[in-house]
């Protein structure tokens, strides 16, 4: 196994998996009087709690998955928050015309449904255990994971 298939490739998905994170949780620092706006706009009181814990979840829960540290329920935690995020404060279906480019519900209904794909992405961290090697993926691009390489790759994979 070679650099690539231990560490470079899952490093480098994870890392693309939850970079906006940080991102997010600085932007809700510096535009704290928006960010509450946006939090008390949800149908939840207690905003302030809510963004100081969504703040730190944003920080800590990607250090974590990055790192491996705790990084199943760490991905577990951000899958959640995405989830309720997205349900919270992108009810695309309460604005008429939402499918409409011009429609005012328009951007949270992709809002929506890109925090669902992330949420995707983070329950694979949650439950996917072991990665495939990149060599195997580049062995068999067409094939989906371990079970579709050769024999013998797919016992190096499976057992440590």
């Amino acid at each position: 196994m070679t650099w690539l298939d231990l560490a470079a490739g899952p490093l480098l998905a994870k890392i693309c998996l939850v970079v906006l994170f940080p991102f997010s949780a600085l932007d809700k620092i510096m535009h704290w009087d928006d960010a509450m706006k946006q939090a008390s706009s949800g149908p939840l009181p207690g905003a302030a709690l809510m963004l100081v814990l969504g703040t730190i979840v944003e920080i800590v829960a990607p250090i974590c998955i990055v790192t491996g540290c705790y990084d199943r329920i760490a991905a577990f935690v951000l899958a959640g928050f995405c989830a309720v995020t997205a349900i919270l404060f992108h009810r695309f279906w309460e604005f008429p015309g939402f499918w409409s480019k011009k429609g005012e519900g328009n951007a949270h209904f992709w809002d929506f449904w890109k925090n669902f794909g992330l949420v995707g992405g983070l329950l694979l961290v949650t439950l996917g255990g072991s990665y495939a090697p990149a060599s195997a993926v580049i062995g068999h691009p067409l094939a989906s994971g371990p079970q579709a390489a050769p024999a013998e790759l797919a016992r190096s994979v499976t057992t440590p």
